[in-house]
């Protein structure tokens, strides 16, 4: 079948849904189908290539060409209402590739429902975040997770966030998008219940599915010269970090809780710089910015275990996956889908959110225990299995394939709410 992929982000732009969406369209093409993916372009970019396989267009839209929306200009976020230039640029696409399904991921979703009567095609939306309840899209709510939305309250936590006029923009764009979407969205995919849940799929009355993210069959296939990158590695073992290097994944914690202790091993962060990042680093810890996803794979495989304390509900960390399929144990928090991925005292530790002393007892613990790291590594070697692209995709295809049955809407209403 052709299918036609929507993300606003896709590499060399890096990031778990980026990897996912990308992945996704590979394994469809080595499936045998016809794959195309519009994203959007970053300075630099071509405006159409071939990957592995894969179309991909990238579009410029008219509030990406604003620098005033973005306080980082290299990462420009597709707003949740339709852009005019990417409409116009997403309709002579749709008209040629004629696709069979158009699968959307989060907001630019908004800049293809004028044009889904044009396209014809059954339209399902995997949500990777809280993007249909929260303009910010992660469910923060002056640093705890949010009870529920409510306009005035959305709108003063978006103004927080963007500023009053991008921040008031995004919140009543996005406020009334939870009904419009439920209604022209074919069927749902949440990345794990949590998402399920905060997105309030159930009162939609729209077919959803719960079907998690995936790391690709060959994930523990490197390169086989290693990166230039990992001689900035800490020589011994090391703790590892990899993630947006903010508030809301719990670096804070982190750094609080690896400070309190004693002769440890050296702890490593990776990832994207961002204005919540602390200021001050304690002894000990590496901090190295935006490495390709080979170098990272490699930096999992030499450290010791992984740590991933998010305070936000992470939705579905392809890290934590990445992780497990290297083999390493996990510390992280119980929140969000991660208690999805890691099961508690066997894959991994799970601690509470923004608790710095349980996750200094879940360090010390799996520092201090070299043979509980390797059982739990291999029961995440096991777990992992059933997170790879040959258990996952195939259930991606099957929901395609109910879509264009004629018999549709009974298979997916028989098939709603399935894991």
């Amino acid at each position: 079948m052709r299918v036609l992929m929507l993300a606003q982000f896709y590499p060399p732009v890096s990031g778990g849904e980026e990897r996912h969406v990308r992945n996704l369209s590979i394994d469809l093409v080595r499936r045998g189908h016809d794959v195309a993916v519009i994203t959007t372009g970053q300075p630099g970019s071509q405006s159409g290539e071939i990957e592995d396989g894969v179309k991909v267009y990238r579009l410029r839209g008219t509030v990406q060409r604003t620098d005033a929306f973005f306080y980082n200009t290299s990462h420009r976020q597709v707003p949740p209402f339709p852009d005019p230039e990417l409409l116009y640029g997403m309709r002579q696409i749709v008209l040629r590739e004629k696709p069979d399904v158009v699968h959307a991921h989060n907001w630019l979703l908004h800049s293809y429902l004028p044009l889904k009567p044009l396209s014809g095609a059954p339209l399902v939306c995997t949500l990777h975040d809280f993007s249909l309840i929260c303009a910010k899209k992660n469910a923060l709510y002056e640093g705890k997770v949010c009870t529920g939305p409510a306009l005035t309250k959305c709108l003063a936590c978006a103004a927080r966030h963007y500023g009053i006029f991008k921040g008031s923009l995004t919140a009543a764009a996005n406020w009334g998008s939870w009904a419009i979407e439920g209604k022209r969205v074919d069927a749902f995919i949440a990345v794990s219940k949590a998402v399920a849940e905060g997105n309030r799929l159930d009162r939609l009355g729209t077919p959803y599915h719960v079907i998690p993210n995936f790391v690709p069959d060959d994930i523990a296939m490197f390169e086989p010269e290693p990166h230039g990158l990992l001689q900035n590695l800490p020589n011994a073992g090391y703790i590892l970090f990899v993630g947006d290097l903010d508030y809301k994944k719990g670096v804070s914690v982190l750094l609080e809780a690896y400070s309190a202790l004693e002769n440890a091993p050296p702890l490593v962060l990776i990832g994207r710089p961002c204005p919540t990042m602390p200021a001050a680093i304690p002894p000990g810890v590496s901090v190295f910015y935006e490495w390709p996803h080979s170098a990272v794979m490699h930096a999992w495989k030499r450290c010791l275990f992984g740590v991933l304390p998010s305070i936000c509900a992470d939705a579905c960390p392809t890290v934590i996956m990445e992780a497990m399929a290297s083999g390493k144990a996990v510390a992280a928090t119980a929140i969000g889908g991660i208690p999805d991925l890691v099961v508690h005292a066997e894959s991994g530790l799970l601690v509470p959110p923004a608790d710095v002393q349980s996750l200094t007892s879940a360090l010390r613990t799996l520092i201090g225990n070299p043979e509980l790291r390797q059982g739990m590594a291999s029961a995440a070697l096991g777990k992992v299995e059933m997170l790879k692209a040959k258990s996952v995709v195939p259930r991606i295809e099957r929901l395609y394939e109910r879509l264009l049955s004629p018999g549709r809407l009974l298979a997916l209403g028989e098939a709603q709410n399935a894991a």
